[in-house]
Parts: C-alpha cells; structure tokens; sequence
C-alpha cells in the first residue's frame, strides 16, 4: 500500500487538476493560482514542519501540480523529542516556524493555551469541515472556549504488535498472526512469552526498550479507567496516585529489570540501526510506526515484520493536528493546504504512503483504507487491524506538562535496565523526577 517512490515526475498541472477536483470539492478548497494573500500576486512558498513519517510526500506533488505558482517544502525531523525543542522556541519567539506545523498529542495541550499564537482555522473555512473527523479528534483542535479551531485533525494511532516472523521461527514460536495473537492475551502472557524467546535466540531482545510498551500501557489503562494519565482533567499532576499510571510503570519495570529490552527509545539512531539487524524481535506499533520500519528497515525487513494484537485487546497512542503559526507571511495559502492534507482523500493518501490511519470517518471506510493489506507486513491486513482497534479508541486527557513528565519517567526505566537504578527504586524516582518535570 506504500506510495512507489519511483513516480517521481511531477504530473501536468491540467491532468492533475483534473484528477484532484473531487478532491478539492470535498474538501471546501479552491484551487489558488499563487496568490500570497499579502501583496496579491506571485509564487509561494510553503513550509511543512512534521516530526516522523506523515506521508505526505505525494500529497505535496499533487497539490503543486493543482496549484501552480505553489511550491512546498517539507522540514522532517525524525523524533518528537527533537521536533519539541524546535518548535517551543519557533513559538515562544514568533520566528522560524513552518507555516503549517504537526502538532502531536502530547504537546497540543500546551499549545492550546498558546491559541493565540495560531490562525483560527474557523476563519478559513474550518467550520464547515467538523463532519470530516471523528467528534473526539475535532473537538481536541478546538479551543476550550470553543471560539478557536486551532488543528486540523491527521492521523490517530490504533495499536497492535510487530514482529520479527523469521526470529520467531528461530525460537521456535508460532509465527501466523492469529496464532501469534492468541499468545499473549496479557502482557503477564507476553512477558511469559518473551522469556521463552530469550531462551532460545541469544544476542537478540524481546523489546526495543520501555519507552514503547510504558507509552502503550499508561494509554491503554488510562482509556479503560479514568480518562487521564499523568495529570486530570484540571491539569493537576496525579502521577504517583492514579492506578493507571503505576500499572504501566510496573508492567515496563518487569521487562526493564529483566534484560528483556535493548534499552533504545524509538526513532533514535541506535533503534533505526537495530532494525536491520536482530536486536530485537517485537515493538508496540500504533498505525503509524509501520511506516518508520519500513523506512529503516529497508528491502531487507520485507516479509520478516507481521502485525499481530497488542496485549490487553484495545489502546492507541499518538496521532497528530496540522495548525498554522501567525508568523506566516501566507496564512490563506496555508489554511487551503492544511485543509487538503487532512481532507478525507488527503488522510487516504497519507494512509497509503506509511500507514497512518486515518482520524476521518470517511477516509476510514474508503476501500483503500479499510482493504488494505501491507505486503512488507507478509500481507497483514492492515486496514482491518487498525480500523478494528480505533473503533475502540478511547481519548485520555493530557496535560500541558505531559511530554515532560513521560520524558523523565522514560529515563528511570532505561536506568534500571542499563543497571544505574536498582528495581526496587524505580518508582520512588520517577515520582521524584516526574515532580520535577510537571513544575
């Protein structure tokens, strides 16, 4: 289902204005022929700033052929915890932005009590779009007065498992997906599990590290209970009282005091190498990290990966917003293109290219999604994994020092798996330096 990078010609502006009007019409956009809406004419230039993989690089190509005079320029960094430095001080100083920027989920909470620094999308036309996104994810890009839509929806993160099919082998474990699935109900039956995999594939781990299977956990416990994780609904740090959280932390601290990860948080240098090699054998994998295995991965991955059910049966974790900085020199220009990125056919489009799901309901339903089978993924069928689990998805409220704290927390449990914090410290230490963080 991924995008073939070999098209790499750029389409007659007429034969893609004309396969892209459906697009455009659903959408609410009109097609801009380079105006800057500030001195009224000539060409434009737009820049995206995104964090991870989007997909968007087709979307960019088909939008330019449709809009000729616009030109777009995408700024990809590859983790959020490199991304969010960047952007706080593009913000805090009103200069460097992208004229669109992903915000997400961890970080929208902060931003929205800085919706005075973004256009209100509801000036562009916004409004007319609530139909688009499923109500939860509209609802968390508008404002809490109700007055400002800050972020166009893009993807959301239903959860399942990825797995090494070629080491499961090597160990001697079922590898089709379904009898893979039915292993581990629990994530107590998917610790068993990985202890019989460390048994019989030496130099090789049953987790990337803690920082993916504590992320997936504190969701999924915060979604089936209250609703929140490290803060409640009235921004109030409940790290070290809400069973949510010291359920996640626990369940991580098993496989960190175990040696049962490779210690390395997503994304990293060290994870992209590792890919390539047999470091480790599964990873929690919401929609959209499909597309990052594949990219680091490469040839040599395809066929080797499968996607099974996450343990606990339901979760997700991630997805993003696409806002508009006001420093943009080209607000119109850049509402129009937010629209058409997180349009239903825009949301198809990216889904195909890296397998973000899709927050739209329509984009959900189309065939492309909903029969989408990922041949890197020995066919899973990705379409029906996903859209099964984010039928399921309940939203958990985050607070604006939520990145911050899960960051610090995320350090402890690497600690105890590198040896520099003993088990039975783990959590006295990161109620400390989650404390710290949330100040």
């Amino acid at each position: 289902m991924r995008v073939d990078k070999r098209r790499g010609r750029r389409p007659a502006a007429r034969t893609a204005a004309a396969l892209l009007a459906g697009v455009l019409a659903a959408a609410g956009l009109s097609a801009c022929g380079g105006d800057d809406g500030e001195s009224g004419s000539g060409p434009v230039e737009l820049t995206v700033d995104v964090f991870g993989e989007f997909g968007y690089e087709e979307l960019y190509k088909q939008y330019e052929a449709s809009h000729p005079g616009v030109t777009i320029k995408q700024r990809k960094v590859s983790t959020l915890d490199d991304y969010k430095p960047r952007l706080q001080q593009w913000i805090a100083t009103n200069s460097g932005a992208g004229d669109i920027v992903a915000l997400e989920e961890g970080i929208l909470p902060t931003y929205m009590q800085q919706a005075g620094k973004f256009v209100n999308l509801f000036d562009h036309g916004g409004k007319e779009l609530q139909n688009n996104f499923l109500p939860w994810k509209w609802q968390m890009g508008v404002s809490p007065n109700g007055k400002q839509l800050v972020g166009l929806g893009s993807d959301i993160g239903p959860l399942g498992m990825c797995y090494r099919k070629d080491l499961f082998k090597k160990a001697g474990l079922p590898t089709e997906r379904d009898e893979v699935s039915a292993l581990w109900p629990t994530w107590d039956a998917f610790q068993q599990t990985g202890q019989k995999y460390q048994d019989k594939v030496s130099g090789s781990k049953w987790l990337d590290g803690p920082t993916a299977i504590f992320r997936a956990t504190v969701l999924q416990n915060a979604g089936a209970g209250p609703g929140y994780s490290f803060f409640d609904k009235d921004n109030k740090l409940v790290f070290d009282t809400n069973p949510a959280v010291k359920q996640a932390f626990d369940t991580s601290l098993k496989f960190s005091q175990n040696k049962m990860t490779a210690d390395m948080s997503i994304f990293t240098p060290p994870w992209q190498t590792a890919l390539k090699r047999d470091t480790f054998a599964t990873l929690p994998c919401p929609s959209w990290m499909l597309g990052g295995i594949e990219e680091f991965s490469g040839d040599s991955g395809k066929g080797k990966w499968d996607v099974a059910a996450v343990p606990g049966g339901s979760g997700y974790w991630g997805g993003s917003w696409l806002a508009v900085p006001k420093q943009t020199k080209h607000p119109k220009e850049a509402a129009e293109l937010a629209k058409f990125l997180s349009s239903p056919q825009g949301q198809v489009g990216a889904f195909k290219a890296k397998n973000t799901f899709p927050s739209s309901p329509q984009a959900a339903k189309d065939p492309a999604v909903a029969d989408a089978k990922s041949a890197y993924f020995s066919d899973a069928p990705t379409g029906k994994i996903f859209g099964d689990m984010a039928a399921q998805v309940k939203p958990v409220h985050l607070g604006p020092k939520n990145e911050e704290v899960r960051l610090a927390v995320e350090n402890i449990l690497i600690a105890v798996g590198q040896g520099k914090v003993k088990p039975e410290e783990a959590w006295t230490k990161a109620v400390e330096e989650a404390k710290k963080a949330a100040r």
